[in-house]
């Protein structure tokens, strides 16, 4: 049966897919196994302690693993170290996220695939490979529209006065931090980025505040302008995966549609859409 991976800092999902398409019972949840991050010990300890472990007897024939940190570069190197913990499959591949998000979301057909989560990333796919890709600088050169974007510019737009003090009193009541205490997490703490995303919640409880509204607005529009504006093809459907995309639906249809593109699909996770896609295969 077929093994599929998708893989990101936090965590990784395995689901298994029968010969006859339908999904094996049981699934397996481990580590996230990003390769810039981990030695190939480290990584061979995962999937032999854990991931071996839950998966028990069942026959693996094919791999295919998407994962954040897998570029070009290593794809090698992971496939090699997947191939040590399934010596008998026929097929390994490894593959970056962004391929995964283009898989899941567009299948066999070309378009817009964009990632917006925590991060936030996009690419140009013709239905089989990634054709053009702004790539991804991380939410401190980067990653507009992104969950740490959002909840950065929301901490910049509190305490420099943009937004009311009235939004910056019931931020300090509802999260019980001062800004000592978000310096303290941003420049001191590990993990900055998912700590300002977290923030996003915050945000979507309180769209009914103009200045909260209006600067989603504008990061959505950033991301427009910076990155799809690049690619010249807003003929192509703009389909979107992650957690901001997924609960920001409205306000993200609304720019695409002011700044002139039509919205596709919107997944909250690519793993649906990678199974369909493997399903086909």
């Amino acid at each position: 049966m077929k093994l599929i991976a998708d893989s990101g800092s936090t965590k990784t999902d395995w689901v298994c897919i029968n010969a006859d398409n339908s999904i094996q019972p049981v699934e397996a949840h481990t580590v996230g196994l990003n390769p810039f991050h981990m030695s190939d010990d480290e990584f061979r300890q995962v999937l032999v302690r854990d991931l071996l472990t839950q998966l028990g007897d069942v026959e693996i024939t094919d791999v295919y693993f998407y994962g954040s940190g897998v570029r070009p570069e290593v794809e090698e190197r992971v496939t090699g170290l997947l191939r040590e913990a399934f010596p008998a499959a026929q097929t390994i591949e490894a593959h970056s996220d962004m391929l995964g998000a283009a898989r899941a979301l567009c299948g066999r057909t070309s378009g817009i695939a964009c990632i917006l989560g925590t991060g936030a990333n996009s690419c140009v796919y013709d239905g089989h490979k990634i054709v053009h890709n702004t790539p991804a600088l991380g939410y401190i050169i980067g990653d507009e529209g992104s969950g740490a974007v959002l909840g950065k510019h929301l901490i910049h737009d509190i305490y420099t006065g943009v937004l009311s003090q009235r939004v910056r009193n019931m931020f300090e009541q509802e999260t019980k931090l001062k800004l000592s205490d978000i310096i303290d997490k941003v420049y001191r703490q590990p993990q900055p980025n998912r700590f300002l995303a977290s923030f996003s919640e915050f945000i979507h409880r309180h769209l009914d505040d103009d200045g909260i509204r209006e600067m989603v607005y504008s990061a959505f529009s950033d991301f427009v302008n910076l990155h799809l504006s690049r690619y010249g093809r807003p003929e192509l459907p703009v389909s979107f995966v992650g957690s901001i995309a997924w609960y920001y639906q409205a306000q993200l249809s609304l720019v695409l549609q002011t700044l002139g593109y039509h919205l596709g699909t919107i997944l909250k996770s690519p793993l649906e859409g990678l199974i369909t896609y493997h399903q086909d295969s």
